[in-house]
């Protein structure tokens, strides 16, 4: 259970208020959250085509549920973060109403980012134990592998094929354009940025894994996994996931400091990685795949002024900071909750267009205001930090790498993650909610004995 610091500093309950039943009843709720947001794309492509519009939220009645029952056994699900998100969702679901978009449906649909899905991640953070999180570790390696082939036959497979098959079972298929007319794969998930996610996710496993003791994940398992998140690179197609690997091995590299043993692995790893790309390059599957990935990057750079300078600092950072900048262009209380979803757009507009902004901290300022926005974004800012310090703590005091590498590829996703879209919002409150299970529950001696 949580250590008595973090239960003051997160507001979680004293061990006095554990209810060993309920816990369990949330972790199968949490079990099911995570299969919805892997094989939801799944389900709403290729098995129930015809139930893919409610299937969008199929994981918000599990995040009622989830928050029901915590509720309903004296877990905290109010603390100071969820009392701010709370406070302002509530100001900004009838100023919607009132002053904004005045579209009931789509203020729901806003409101639920906030005030159901944003609470999980102090609730699972009370629930889950190191043990769970590790769990969930070692099942998405399992899946890396039937992944990476999964999208490999997208790749190779024709927009029309089955595999390829779009949302509703649309026929002109869910790949995204990529470069020398191939496309990037969706794998399970509704469209590509699912794919890009999940190894995001799989690699930060991997990387602690390879720092871990050797009693929490098999050797083999750890290998192939390995394979399957380099494999991932090419066929991807995505540059933010090579961004993301850059983010998790500085990560690594700083955790593997406390370690001489542990820093001697990775020094290994990184020298055996650069023959390894190379002898992937001999093999005609997965050179065309680079090569792809390559002119993709090209392009990107004549586009965006050089790939690094233009999509981190005029795309990535750029439009984020310029949006609080320009914040009051869209009124004091801003256009209405829920506007700057996709759903939003298509509810208002009847189209899939940016009708407040493309980036995350556009969408919160355009939707909620300057006023409401900053506190939005703040709120998420400051968990941020707040998960870093502790996570860090843990590292140094604890000797335990695990919040730390999956701050990796969490702190992104809390601070900047596009949270409008389901799947980008379940990513976010997954990782955010490992995160804080992890500080809550870190390795110490005992656990080897």
């Amino acid at each position: 259970m949580a250590s008595p610091s973090l239960s003051r500093t997160m507001s979680l309950p004293s061990t006095q208020t554990y209810d060993h039943g309920a816990a369990r009843t949330i972790k199968q709720l949490f079990w099911l959250y995570v299969l919805l947001l892997i094989f939801e794309g799944a389900l709403r492509k290729w098995f129930l085509p015809g139930l893919a519009t409610p299937l969008l939220i199929a994981r918000d009645p599990v995040a009622l549920l989830i928050l029901l029952q915590a509720a309903a056994s004296r877990f905290r699900v109010l603390n100071p973060y969820t009392l701010v998100s709370f406070a302002f969702t509530i100001v900004a679901f009838f100023l919607a109403l009132a002053v904004g978009h005045q579209n009931l449906m789509v203020d729901i649909f806003g409101a639920r980012i906030t005030a159901l899905h944003f609470p999980l991640i102090f609730v699972l953070g009370q629930v889950l134990t190191r043990d769970d999180v590790l769990q969930v570790g070692r099942f998405i390696l399992w899946l890396v592998i039937p992944m990476v082939i999964l999208i490999g036959i997208q790749f190779y497979s024709p927009q029309s094929a089955w595999v390829n098959r779009g949302v509703g079972g649309d026929m002109e298929g869910a790949g995204f354009s990529g470069a020398m007319g191939y496309f990037r794969p969706p794998g399970t998930f509704s469209f590509t940025i699912g794919v890009t996610l999940f190894f995001d996710l799989a690699a930060s496993f991997v990387a602690y894994f390879w720092i871990s003791r050797k009693h929490e994940i098999s050797s083999l398992l750890l290998l192939v996994a390995t394979a399957g998140v380099l494999l991932a690179i090419p066929l991807s197609l995505s540059r933010g996931y090579v961004f993301q690997l850059g983010i998790t091995i500085a990560f690594l590299l700083i955790a593997s400091f406390r370690s001489g043993r542990s820093f001697g692995r990775i020094v290994i790893f990184l020298l055996v990685l650069p023959p390894a790309l190379l002898i992937m390059y001999q093999f005609p599957f997965f050179q065309t795949s680079i090569d792809v990935l390559l002119t993709r990057f090209t392009l990107a750079a004549k586009s965006e002024g050089g790939s690094i300078e233009g999509t981190l600092m005029t795309r990535f950072l750029g439009g984020n900071l310029g949006a609080i900048n320009n914040s009051t262009r869209e009124g004091l209380w801003g256009f209405g909750m829920g506007m700057g979803t996709n759903v939003g757009s298509k509810l208002i507009s009847g189209e899939l267009v940016f009708l407040v902004g493309e980036n995350e901290w556009q969408r919160v300022m355009g939707e909620f205001g300057p006023f409401i926005g900053i506190i939005a974004i703040g709120t998420r800012v400051v968990l941020a930090i707040h998960l870093m310090l502790k996570s860090l703590a843990t590292l140094l005091t604890n000797s335990d790498a695990l919040p730390w590498i999956l701050l990796s590829f969490g702190l992104v996703q809390i601070v900047y993650g596009q949270w409008g879209p389901p799947t980008i919002l379940g990513f976010g409150i997954l990782t955010a909610s490992l995160i804080v299970a992890a500080i809550n529950d870190p390795y110490t001696e005992n656990q080897d004995a």
